[in-house]
């Protein structure tokens, strides 16, 4: 996995404690594709990419906002005392958190993917009652989300501009599964904000209990059936019994997501898969070298892209 190595400079340092009053060398944490993030006491600081605009920072800490209102678990950044939660510095987001203990949760283990389940379920709950604006900008998984073009998102709204089709990753084409997610998407019109990178990654355990969901910056408008089988396939390790698995708990535990026959979960998975091979490109041409494991797993999951087709 390839992180982010954004330094903690001087600026940010005297941003952080002109704006929020917090002081500190800062401990590097693991972690962050796109953001880099430091440890300074109790607080952490994230320092984002300079591709992502101060407005788009905002809705989706305010997707994070709503949920630490109404879920314990959820870790919401630190308002400014303008009450927004974003200063720009060398022309980067930079933010303020609390600082929580704790590790990534093994999804191996059936104990820690049920809490998962479960957890997002409550997540879906609280997110259920926002109603935000649009986002300034759509989010990555909501390319090719609803199939082909011209087919709205739901009655009377239109898909987000640049969305509707995964002309990205032509190597992927499938114009079956676009057809399915343009019917999908009209018989499935519940819609509301979602975290948007549900895995183990954005979560921490302490002591066998999850006890954080964080990083928001991937939150967007759309059915919870679409992170409910995201979610499944982190959590279940890439098999179908513990996806299918993780999908019932997340059921039995109230998440507002209707039910999932075997073909939804497997086309929803295939359409989460067909973003992480186009992020994975994005990446190289960006410059990224990745490692072996980097690209054995990059080859997995496109062959899973395939095996799942119904």
């Amino acid at each position: 996995m390839i992180y982010a190595e954004t330094p903690l400079t001087d600026a940010v340092r005297r941003a952080v404690a002109e704006v929020w009053g917090v002081r500190g060398e800062g401990e590097r944490l693991h972690g962050g594709e796109e953001s880099s993030a430091y440890r300074l006491g109790d607080h952490v600081v994230r320092i984002g990419p300079r591709s992502w605009g101060t407005a788009e920072a905002e809705w989706c800490h305010a997707i994070g906002l709503h949920a630490a209102a109404r879920l314990p678990e959820a870790v919401a950044p630190v308002s400014t005392p303008e009450g927004t939660t974003v200063t720009r510095v060398e022309g980067r987001p930079v933010s303020l958190w609390p600082y929580v203990e704790g590790t990534w949760p093994d999804p191996a283990l059936p104990g820690q993917r049920a809490q998962g389940a479960r957890l997002l379920a409550r997540l879906h709950e609280a997110l259920a009652t926002a109603r935000p604006g649009p986002r300034p900008v759509p989010a990555y998984q909501e390319f090719g989300l609803y199939g082909v073009p011209g087919v709205p998102a739901a009655a009377g709204t239109p898909s987000p501009e640049g969305a509707q089709h995964p002309t990205d990753l032509p190597e992927l084409a499938d114009p079956g599964l676009d057809r399915w997610l343009a019917d999908f998407h009209r018989t499935r019109p519940r819609r509301h904000p979602l975290h948007g990178d549900y895995h183990t990654g954005n979560t921490l355990a302490r002591d066998g209990v999850i006890r954080a969901v964080l990083d928001w910056d991937e939150a967007f408008v759309g059915a919870p059936e679409v992170e409910l089988a995201a979610a499944a396939i982190e959590w279940g390790d890439d098999g179908p019994g513990p996806a299918k698995e993780f999908v019932d708990v997340y059921l039995e535990a109230g998440g507002t997501a209707g039910e999932l026959d075997e073909e939804t979960l497997a086309q929803l998975i295939r359409h989460k898969l067909r973003r992480e091979a186009a992020y994975f490109h994005r990446a190289v041409a960006r410059g990224v070298v990745h490692d072996e494991e980097d690209r054995d797993y990059h080859r997995d999951r496109v062959e899973l892209f395939h095996r799942l087709r119904p």
